[in-house]
């Protein structure tokens, strides 16, 4: 199981859910109740499932894809940190992760 601890966008609380191996962090998040939309339903076309990695874990995660990136280059508020959470896939060796939830978000699909 992996802890997982959603950060508010102004840091002032925070939620920790468990998490099984292989279950996808946007999932997680809208399980919780968390503010990421995933308006795409995975498929890497917004940016709406943004979140930022703390600085901590952000190295213990597959680097993102090229596809990722270019994404992420359209997302608000992105940071060196930011991912996509429909692109992190939590696996056996992950034993906690924390990210933050932006303050804002742009949905690059126009809806």
């Amino acid at each position: 199981m992996t802890r997982v601890r959603f950060v508010s966008a102004d840091g002032r609380s925070a939620r920790e859910v468990e998490a099984a191996p292989g279950a996808k962090l946007l999932d997680i998040a809208q399980a919780d109740g968390q503010p990421l939309e995933g308006t795409c339903e995975g498929q890497m076309a917004c940016s709406t499932c943004h979140v930022i990695v703390d600085a901590a874990d952000f190295a213990k995660l597959p680097p993102a894809t090229e596809m990722e990136e270019d994404m992420l280059d359209l997302a608000a508020g992105a940071t060196r940190t930011s991912r996509l959470a429909c692109q992190i896939h939590l696996d056996g060796g992950l034993t906690e992760l924390t990210v933050r939830i932006p303050a804002e978000s742009r949905n690059m699909q126009g809806r």
